[in-house]
């Protein structure tokens, strides 16, 4: 019976529980106070909880009428919504079995041979599932082009009740296909409608007019001119004069394509004005699409203009997606014959050594002469301004071995140069960190030291790579130089306190443009053997620095087996590999490389090593191929005629194949 009565109670809603206890309450406290009322409040309680039972019951059973009605209504609504529905829609599960179509389905593919797309959806659903089937995202988005239209696949994948009692992993699918062609279409005629922004320079524009007589110089102008707004006029863009030397060219993105296609054609149209023999005109292009509008688009450009610059000239960039592509590229650099800037920037440094407590050195990783040459440079002119300076870097190489010893014998340098973790004790914000030969983050002898000062200076000449040191508060970047030696030497004179080398620090930089222009054979100017008439006047011992370059009787033999290994490519083009592991890799594959290039119809080497878990490569080359555009498909950079890569994670066979077809890229798209 309290069973009975507790169910009762149970099955009532919260509210009327209170109210009924409520009530329990009145009439026992009536009952208390008079006697009389006992029978009579028992049976009014009886009553009460009879009509309450009663209403409650109908209640439940209009509320449970009403939602079956609703359940019958959403039931119906949602079958002629899946049969009707304004997009194909399809049951499959995923071994292919189609399970329904809709009517929309059925009439959008009539004519189409719907099965295969099926299938190469399901493939690919297929893999997927195999590795979320265990993750609560069940979504499906897909996009597949059938017939010309672009569809987007939506739906969601469940196990089918019929294999999951087989425990079998089989999955069933409603997909909807949502035509989005006209959505792509519109999408694409928007960003085909953006602006692109580009800067065109004349390279070397005062010296190349001086050069012209006063006559013809107007005709070449308009014939520059007239070369480039027809250029502009083939993807009806607006080109404006913002310089004697510089045009701003805007145009829609809808051409880019076409302009990267057809590699800037520009290019070479320049190089054949005639100009009665004498110096060769070039171009420098520089093209952004980043940026939400044209101002940000143009400072955009303005930058990969500096990168342009900074690789030689002669050639375009494109920016876009934060990526560069490089067109053009492969003349020399043209030697500048001012000198102001070398004087600006020297003034400069002094001032900047002097604003700070100290000085640390480096040059790139496995440093090598022309390296620690103008690191030694930046020491001296450090001391004689009397703030204290470091170098670092790492001289117990086989590229060093010889310079080392030389340097040995003089105390000064025997706490000079330092080691990585000596160098991240000793660095402090008001440290003045100059790095030389290189300008690559990734590339420097200790990247950690890059962090810790915001007072960073470069110096270095090869051709500028995207990933350039950004936070360089003075740079001295000068691809026409033939060593970062060189570009050091040039300082040195032009200091407004007067710096005097000793005899083995002016050697040591003497022995870097050695290295870099094979002694003065490649990449000289005017100034280069200018810099060397200066180095000379410490006099330097010849004899000396010639034996730091030579090769022990061990080493020439290593190379002569490497050399055995060549292969020749393209008919002109030298690859050999050097199998063993070795340490010294870097220079028995850098001695090597030049050493081809002395055997008759080899006008480009590249030569293979390990050193320890990279791939070495070194690129030479006698000028007619620019081996820096090739290494620098595979990571590396450097000049046209010397470069070099570093690969990791790959075997010296596929790197090597990996080479061999950057060199056919190379042909296919530079080589007329």
């Amino acid at each position: 019976m309290q069973s009975s009565n507790r169910k009762l109670f149970d099955s009532l809603v919260s509210r009327t529980k209170i109210y009924l206890v409520i009530i329990f309450i009145l009439l026992v406290t009536i009952c208390v106070l008079n006697a009389n009322f006992i029978l009579p409040a028992i049976l009014l309680f009886i009553a009460i909880l009879g009509y309450t039972y009663f209403a409650n019951n109908k209640r439940k059973s209009e509320i449970s009428q009403h939602l079956q009605d609703l359940t019958l209504n959403v039931n119906s609504a949602a079958k002629n919504s899946l049969i009707y529905s304004p997009f194909p829609l399809i049951i499959v599960e995923t071994d292919g079995n189609i399970i329904w179509r809709s009517t929309k389905f059925v009439s959008e593919f009539a004519n189409i041979d719907i099965n295969n797309y099926i299938n190469e959806l399901l493939e690919n659903i297929n893999a997927d599932i195999k590795v979320r089937k265990d993750k609560k995202d069940k979504t499906i988005i897909r996009n597949l082009k059938i017939d010309n239209k672009d569809y987007k696949i939506l739906g969601e994948f469940v196990k089918s009740g019929s294999y999951e009692r087989k425990k079998e992993n089989k999955y069933m699918m409603i997909l909807y296909f949502i035509d989005e062609t006209d959505n792509l279409k519109l999408q694409k005629q928007y960003n085909d409608s953006k602006s692109c922004v580009g800067i065109i320079m004349v390279d070397n524009y005062e010296e190349t007019m001086q050069m012209i007589d006063i006559d013809t110089r107007p005709q070449v102008i308009a014939e520059i001119e007239k070369s480039i707004y027809e250029w502009a006029n083939e993807t009806d863009g607006i080109i404006v004069k913002s310089d004697r030397d510089r045009f701003v060219y805007l145009f829609e993105q809808r051409y880019l394509e076409k302009i990267k296609e057809n590699k800037f054609n520009i290019l070479d149209t320049i190089k054949e004005i005639n100009i009665e023999g004498r110096a060769q005109l070039t171009l420098s292009i520089a093209i952004s699409n980043e940026g939400e509008t044209d101002k940000e688009k143009y400072q955009s450009a303005l930058n990969t203009m500096d990168v342009v610059l900074g690789r030689g000239g002669d050639q375009a960039a494109v920016r876009e997606n934060g990526k560069y592509q490089f067109f053009g590229g492969r003349t020399e650099e043209v030697e500048k014959r001012t000198k102001v800037k070398a004087r600006i920037v020297a003034h400069a440094l002094e001032e900047l050594i002097l604003e700070n407590d100290q000085v640390i050195i480096m040059g790139h990783a496995n440093p090598d002469i022309d390296a620690i040459g103008s690191a030694i440079g930046m020491y001296r002119l450090a001391v004689n301004l009397g703030k204290p300076a470091f170098i670092v870097a790492n001289t117990n190489t086989m590229a060093l071995e010889s310079v080392k010893q030389s340097l040995d014998e003089e105390e000064e340098f025997q706490d000079v140069i330092i080691e990585k973790e000596i160098a991240e004790e000793k660095i402090t914000p008001k440290t003045l960190l100059i790095i030389v030969d290189t300008h690559k983050a990734s590339y420097v002898e200790v990247p950690s030291l890059l962090e810790k000062t915001n007072q960073i200076a470069i110096i270095d000449h090869h051709r500028r790579s995207p990933d350039f040191i950004t936070k360089s508060i003075l740079t001295f970047h000068e691809v026409y130089a033939s060593s970062a030696a060189e570009l050091v030497t040039e300082l040195l004179q032009y200091t407004q306190m007067p710096t005097e080398l000793k005899k083995i620090e002016a050697e040591v930089l003497y022995a870097g443009i050695m290295m870099d222009t094979k002694n003065f054979t490649f990449k000289t100017g005017v100034r280069t053997f200018e810099a060397a008439a200066y180095l000379r006047k410490y006099g330097i011992d010849i004899i000396k620095v010639k034996k730091w370059f030579q090769s022990d009787l061990e080493t020439y033999n290593k190379i002569t087996e490497i050399i055995k290994t060549t292969e020749i490519i393209n008919e002109t083009i030298g690859i050999a590999t050097y199998q063993e592991d070795d340490k010294d890799a870097n220079v028995i594959c850098a001695k090597t490389a030049d050493e081809l290039l002395t055997i008759g119809n080899i006008t480009a080497s590249f030569v293979l090593g390990n050193v320890g878990d990279k791939i070495t490569i070194s690129g030479r080359s006698i000028g007619d191929i620019n081996v820096q555009i090739i290494l620098e498909k595979m990571g590396g950079g450097g000049h046209i005629t010397l470069a070099g890569a570093q690969i990791e994670d790959k075997t010296i066979e596929e790197v090597k194949a990996e080479l061999i077809e950057k060199i056919h890229e190379y042909f296919d798209e530079n080589v007329n």
